[in-house]
């Protein structure tokens, strides 16, 4: 797994982020629905009545705002334990279909990603 702590953030980009959203789909179905638009979707992982979840999610539509991206927030209560243990203490997270990106970030970060 690469990890690039570009300005201190990590980013992970390799065929470990497919396999994860093939994990995360496998505990919650609907998020892998067969279209080309939930393939090439961001997913937002985090959980209720977290402040940085909130804050993540205001920076990802600041995004969307100039660049067409789609998004779908994820909470981690959904998940099975032990994926849900995996991501308890650094959401949150931004899941594109190939990278990963762990809070802190910001609207250049995200920008990054495409």
């Amino acid at each position: 797994m690469t990890i690039d702590n570009h300005n201190d953030k990590k980013m992970i980009a390799d065929t470990a982020v497919p396999k994860l959203r093939a994990r995360i789909t496998a505990t919650i179905p609907t998020l892998g629905r067969p279209t080309i638009q939930a393939s090439q979707q961001w997913w937002l992982l985090g959980t209720s009545n977290c402040h940085l979840c909130e804050v993540a999610e205001q920076l990802i539509k600041r995004l969307q705002a100039v660049v067409p991206i789609t998004y779908q927030y994820v909470d981690i209560a959904d998940f099975d334990e032990d994926l849900m243990m995996q991501f308890a203490t650094v959401i949150p997270v931004v899941l594109t279909p190939t990278q990963c990106l762990n809070y802190p970030f910001s609207v250049m970060d995200l920008q990054q990603l495409l």
